[in-house]
């Protein structure tokens, strides 16, 4: 008997680039604390869920990227969504140009291959010391070395036939990739000043081509973002 075909999956979602000029405080206060950038996000976004929720970002599927064109002063800000985003209350002096939408609608089959590149807070748990107490949580670290950031990166990659979730836990993303055809690169941190001393996410981009194995899961990754980080500009997987 032939195997049934695995289904095909949609991915709909709503994509919009913001050019502000890194000079105006606006921006450049973004670019200095993680918060300011992620309220600057989130400001497109105001009344579509209840004030003070706390998976908002979650529940609208908001997640972004930025590039710094340090020759040009361009802040360019991608942020991608479910609901559409009013960008009304930004600073009209804050923008370099208009806001730029644009409505994806796009199908994936298996074998399907794509393009990509990501910013991902690259980390991993470390188990409690021996003798903690009881529901004591381990501790985050980041990989902060490209090849490390690779096999970090290459875990969560979905052979054909493997199932959606890796003996360890880690949810995989539906697509596989040669090693070879992935580059990586350390970014500046981010952080926060007080009262967000804690906020400091170490940052890498891959980019590279990927071949879809399980479109629902690959949909999925596009869909609520990949890795740690993604209130923070951190896990969006932009594709072609």
């Amino acid at each position: 008997m032939t195997a049934p075909r695995t289904p095909d999956a949609r991915f709909v979602a709503t994509h919009t680039l913001l050019t502000l000029d890194a000079r105006h405080p606006y921006a450049a206060k973004s670019l200095i604390d993680a918060q300011d950038m992620h309220r600057t996000v989130m400001s497109g976004f105001r009344g579509w869920v209840d004030d003070g929720s706390r998976d908002a970002r979650a529940q609208m599927g908001v997640l972004s990227t930025w590039t710094l064109n340090l020759r040009e002063a361009r802040l360019s800000l991608v942020v991608q969504s479910l609901v559409p985003g009013d960008w009304s209350r930004l600073p009209r002096a804050a923008l370099a140009g208009e806001p730029e939408t644009l409505t994806l609608d796009r199908t994936f089959g298996v074998g399907d291959t794509v393009d990509f590149r990501t910013v991902v807070n690259p980390v991993y748990s470390c188990p409690p010391a021996p003798g903690s107490p009881e529901k004591t949580r381990g501790t985050r670290v980041a990989h902060t070395r490209p090849d490390h950031v690779k096999s970090w990166f290459a875990r969560r990659l979905q052979p054909s036939g493997e199932p959606a979730t890796a003996p360890d836990g880690v949810t995989r993303l539906g697509a596989d990739s040669r090693a070879d055809d992935l580059t990586v690169r350390m970014l500046p941190r981010i952080s926060s000043p007080a009262p967000h001393k804690g906020l400091r996410l170490v940052r890498a981009e891959i980019r590279g081509t990927l071949t879809v194995t399980h479109p629902q899961s690959f949909v999925d990754a596009l869909t609520k973002g990949l890795g740690h980080g993604r209130a923070y500009g951190c896990g969006l997987i932009l594709v072609r």
